[in-house]
């Protein structure tokens, strides 16, 4: 599902990352972790076409996504990556239920296919009763959940997570893992999780450490 090839990135005259190599097959859980400053999040954002490689190739499924145009791309990680940060990012002045139908109006739904799908979301992760909530009336792990169904309303094949759980307490945090494990077993996405939590990492198919740009 994900096959990234010699990925070098240098921000002015420091290099993050250097030659990375990583393949994930669909379905997989995949980790990475390492310390702070290890190039982890760059390279999440390269996979996630967010940020371009200074060299390197990337394959998400069959596209190669370094050949797509700008306008091609943003609709490609549209429809196809969904994020989610250590920062849930929800729109304050929307509720639960808005928040999640924002990249599918961005992806041209209807509203109703939007709603309908992020209503499904609610009910699948526990929040039917929280769709129109907004962020500020909800709990941390209940904002993180949130987020979770946004970065799944366009059914991607491919979930990108930054330190998901890394301001949550225990208890949200078992449950937000416990999650990712049964969206992958429901719909066989694949995830790329960067954490500092060992846990999760312990959880996952397979777990990478990146150290000073390069795998350990």
């Amino acid at each position: 599902m994900i096959e990234a090839r010699q990925i070098f990135k240098s921000f002015g005259k420091l290099q993050v990352l250097k030659g990375l190599d990583l393949k994930v097959k669909q379905g997989e859980v995949v980790s990475i972790m390492g310390p702070s400053g290890a190039g982890k999040s760059t390279f999440l954002q390269i996979i996630g076409t967010i940020e371009q490689p200074d060299n390197g190739m990337l394959t998400i499924g069959d596209t190669a996504v370094n050949n797509l145009s700008q306008k091609a791309l943003a609709k490609f990680r549209n429809d196809n990556i969904g994020f989610v940060f250590q920062f849930h990012h929800l729109f304050p002045e929307f509720t639960a239920l808005e928040n999640i139908c924002i990249p599918a109006f961005i992806g041209g739904k209807s509203r109703k296919k939007a709603t309908d799908q992020a209503l499904h979301l609610l009910s699948l992760l526990n929040l039917e009763q929280r769709a129109d909530h907004k962020p500020a009336e909800l709990s941390g792990g209940e904002q993180q959940r949130v987020a979770v169904a946004r970065a799944l309303v366009n059914n991607p094949t491919v979930i990108l997570a930054d330190e998901p759980s890394g301001n949550l307490d225990s208890n949200a945090a078992v449950e937000l893992h416990r999650l990712f494990f049964k969206l992958r077993d429901k719909f066989n996405q694949t995830f790329v999780i960067v954490t500092h939590n060992p846990e999760l990492a312990g959880m996952a198919d397979r777990s990478y450490t990146l150290s000073d740009g390069i795998w350990q």
